[in-house]
């Protein structure tokens, strides 16, 4: 999963802000340590708001940044995406977690631990919870 960030040249730094997320953005004084900055400031901002109980908002496809700056696309962990689309998929349903716990034969505990950052659910837990909200886990290695 990722973002995109507009990325532009600001005196001696480089800076970068995502319009998904609002307030999200950061600056380096190098285009390489841009991109490591910027995952940083994306998945510190998506992680605050996931531990604080909300549901942050999902990637549009931007096509073209404005005048001056351009798209750079900033790909997230794969453990802050799994967490990210359980609590979209179940806050799409209406439902609080207890109710998706029960749905999926796991508990109430376990659904919390995956909406959190930095959990290792298996792939077994991950098509229950799937399965019970619809939907399909598909697995992707990409280079």
């Amino acid at each position: 999963m990722e973002y995109t960030a507009y990325v532009w040249r600001e005196g001696k730094h480089v800076l970068a802000e995502f319009p998904d997320c609002p307030g999200c953005q950061t600056f380096a004084d190098a285009g390489d340590a841009l991109l490591e900055a910027a995952k940083e400031a994306l998945e510190g901002w998506l992680e605050a708001h996931l531990v604080d109980g909300d549901a942050p908002p999902q990637p549009k496809t931007h096509r073209r940044a404005p005048t001056g700056r351009k798209l750079v696309h900033v790909r997230i962990d794969a453990g802050l995406a799994v967490a990210l689309q359980i609590r979209w998929a179940r806050a799409g349903e209406g439902l609080s977690q207890a109710e998706l716990a029960k749905r999926a034969n796991v508990s109430q505990q376990q659904i919390a631990k995956l909406e959190r950052p930095g959990e290792n659910p298996t792939i077994g837990t991950i098509q229950k919870i799937a399965h019970a909200l619809g939907l399909n886990a598909d697995v992707e290695l990409t280079a």
